[in-house]
């Protein structure tokens, strides 16, 4: 039986645990937070107040601080992207509606909100500049991305148990961030998304130890591969109105690490974090091509922490579209 054949029956035989994972991982609609509850009410007298006091403490944000908020919100924007990819997983049935369309199609919905309630305050903050915010997130949707996975679910499950986990830590810090400038709603904000990316994690990392169960060393094979060829983030196609796909990622990520919300050190960390979670060191019944990918593995995250240590951050910051020094 050829290997896309095998990933299959995998995933047909995980499909009977969908709906635990549902109940497990997600939250129903009507128990779960959405973006009108940490937003100023529209229906309300005080929302002018409201709003005028959002963006009164909005004035103490820095520059570094708003680039890494776009960056965050452009990234949850793009969703129709992430939902898009995940339905073209091998394993993963729209037309017929099968079990893991079903998870696809409700974690889209719980992650949608991520993206409402930040576009959101951006717009009521007026620090920046929605127009250039709007442009950069369409062309995101029409450039897409290309993660390294193919349609392989194990490739894909090891991707998003990586990413989910880096954008709890993003938004975590932002969080604590933004507490520690004073603004209060917009920590709660952050830290009510980073609690949905912290469920999300958990699931995505539970369906490659269940994989791991059934088929040891293919999915050793695909985590190697992924850890080998690194983690790109969703937005490795981020770029202004007007621009080609250039640097304008790096300039985000350079701010992230400037400010501490995503740094080179915690990519080092999900790693390890994951070899630990899915104890690589002791899984058994492996053949010696996959034994040799364990070995890989595990001295990884070593050799990935000296490389981090060398990087050099430029100080001077790269001048976004979307905040403009003027508004701040």
């Amino acid at each position: 039986m050829s290997i896309k054949n095998i990933r299959l029956e995998v995933m047909q035989f995980l499909e009977s645990k969908v709906d635990g994972f549902v109940d497990q991982f997600l939250i129903p609609v009507e128990k779960i937070w959405q973006p009108s509850d940490f937003l100023p009410n529209s229906e309300s007298d005080t929302f002018f107040e409201e709003v005028k006091e959002l963006r009164e403490i909005a004035k103490d944000l820095p520059y570094d601080f708003w680039v890494a908020m776009v960056g965050d919100t452009i990234t949850e924007e793009a969703l129709p992207t992430y939902e898009n990819w995940l339905m073209e997983i091998e394993g993963v049935d729209n037309l017929e509606r099968n079990g893991w369309a079903k998870w696809v199609r409700q974690w889209t919905g719980e992650e949608n909100r991520h993206g409402d309630l930040l576009n959101k305050y951006l717009y009521l903050s007026g620090r920046v500049n929605m127009r250039e915010i709007e442009m950069t997130t369409q062309h995101l949707i029409n450039d897409g991305f290309d993660i390294g996975t193919g349609r392989d679910p194990y490739k894909n499950f090891v991707y998003t148990s990586f990413q989910e986990l880096a954008t709890y830590v993003s938004h975590n810090r932002v969080s604590q961030l933004a507490k520690s400038y004073g603004d209060k709603k917009l920590s709660k904000m952050c830290k009510m998304i980073a609690g949905d990316e912290m469920r999300h994690h958990h699931a995505y990392s539970e369906f490659v130890t269940q994989i791991f169960k059934v088929d040891p060393s293919e999915m050793m094979l695909a985590f190697q591969y992924m850890m080998k060829a690194k983690i790109v983030m969703p937005a490795h196609f981020l770029r202004e109105s007007g621009e080609k796909i250039s640097s304008a990622f790096e300039h985000f990520s350079d701010s992230a690490q400037r400010i501490g919300v995503y740094t080179a050190n915690d990519y080092v960390d999900i790693m390890q974090k994951l070899i630990e979670k899915w104890e690589i060191d002791k899984i058994g019944n492996l053949t010696d091509e996959a034994e040799k990918a364990r070995d890989y593995l595990m001295k990884l995250p070593a050799r990935m922490a000296r490389v981090s240590e060398r990087l050099i951050i430029p100080q001077e910051s790269f001048q976004f579209k979307w905040v403009e020094p003027a508004r701040l």
